[in-house]
């Protein structure tokens, strides 16, 4: 397909002017012309040309006019003007330049100047257009390679976070035979991120990071963990050693999510007066992730089966939550448990027994609204 000609609109209120330019620049491009301004920019807005010649002097809209119009309109504002005048003063042609022209024409015509003149603009333009089109071109490229790698980004990012819930999970079947714990827990610490003012994805990370709470479970051996009787003391000071044994295992990642899981393994069985376990924090202290999982946690586990217990009833786990209130639990973040207490208990209820389904969707679930 050959190029378009470039399509030229000269402006004068002369008519004899208009046919001397028109003659002159008929082997140039498609000419059209106008005998006044408000023609002129009616011309412009309706099919822009690629470059208008403009006569200064003309009644009622004089070209400075007509100029600034056009470049006030985002239609019209990149087409190059060059004014058409007879010789005049230095100061006159700045006062063009500064309304937006790109050149001057002197009246009588030097037909060569003329042409010259107006090819030059003509391919100043088309380079300018060129330009701009690949500029849009390689916008377009950017923005469909940033999609396709934003894209494979979730991909990886959804893969890791099921391989983390499911290795967590494999901690929790030691002692949860349906390995459903993390799953409720997950979403009950992300609703409790949320009802303290948590963006969602900072929730979010919560609801990916709390699975990885119990993992250093791995490590405690079974004669301990599924001990259907008290713990003597020996054997509770093994037990213990899994919050630290989880927060090593999850050590050194540079992954958000695994850092605040080891945050959370490490911390979540402090208490807010300091007896807790490993290293006695004390109230803030304690990381806010760590003091959301505890309280996560622990009704989770007060209302589930057991080795070494039945679970409890809803109003029974309720009841222990707020008797740990200021020495076991945050008093805010225990406030903001009860806050979402009905989108928790709808969870409990929904996933109770519920397991592979669910994993599945986890990886790839928003937090809880």
């Amino acid at each position: 397909m050959s190029p378009r000609a470039p399509r030229i609109l000269i402006v004068d209120d002369t008519p004899e002017n208009l046919d001397v330019l028109g003659e002159l620049l008929a082997n140039t491009g498609q000419i059209f012309v106008a005998l006044d301004g408000y023609r002129a920019l009616e011309l412009a807005s309706a099919s822009p040309p690629d470059l208008i010649l403009l006569d200064v002097m003309m009644p009622g809209m004089d070209g400075y006019e007509v100029c600034r119009r056009l470049h006030a309109d985002a239609a019209t504002a990149k087409i190059p003007v060059v004014f058409v005048t007879t010789q005049g003063a230095a100061n006159e042609e700045m006062r063009g330049f500064k309304v937006g022209a790109v050149d001057y024409i002197h009246k009588p015509f030097n037909p060569a100047l003329v042409r010259r003149r107006v090819e030059t603009q003509l391919q100043l333009k088309a380079a300018r257009d060129a330009v701009e089109n690949q500029n849009v071109l390689l916008e377009g490229l950017v923005d469909e390679r940033t999609a396709e790698l934003r894209a494979a980004l979730d991909t990886i990012r959804a893969n890791s976070l099921e391989t983390i819930v499911r290795l967590s999970r494999a901690a929790e079947f030691k002692d949860d035979d349906t390995g459903t714990h993390v799953l409720r827990m997950s979403r009950y610490s992300a609703l409790i991120g949320r009802e303290l003012g948590m963006s969602p994805a900072e929730a979010d990370d919560l609801l990916h990071a709390a699975p990885m709470h119990d993992i250093g479970k791995i490590g405690i051996p079974d004669r301990i963990l599924l001990k259907p009787g008290k713990l003597d003391a020996d054997e509770w000071v093994v037990m213990c050693r899994h919050a630290e044994m989880g927060a090593e295992i999850l050590s050194g990642s540079d992954s958000a999510v695994i850092q605040l899981g080891e945050q959370i393994a490490s911390s979540h069985h402090e208490k807010w007066d300091g007896s807790g376990y490993p290293s006695g924090l004390r109230g803030e202290e304690i990381p806010l992730a760590g003091r959301i999982v505890a309280v996560a946690d622990v009704f989770d586990a007060l209302t589930s089966r057991r080795p070494y217990k039945e679970p409890f009833t809803v109003e029974r786990s309720l009841s222990i939550l707020r008797e740990g209130r200021g020495t076991h639990f945050d008093p805010t973040v225990l406030d903001a448990f009860f806050g979402a207490l009905d989108e928790i208990l709808l969870i409990k209820e929904n996933h109770q027994e519920e397991g592979e389904s669910w994993l599945r969707s986890v990886a790839g679930a928003s937090a809880p609204s």
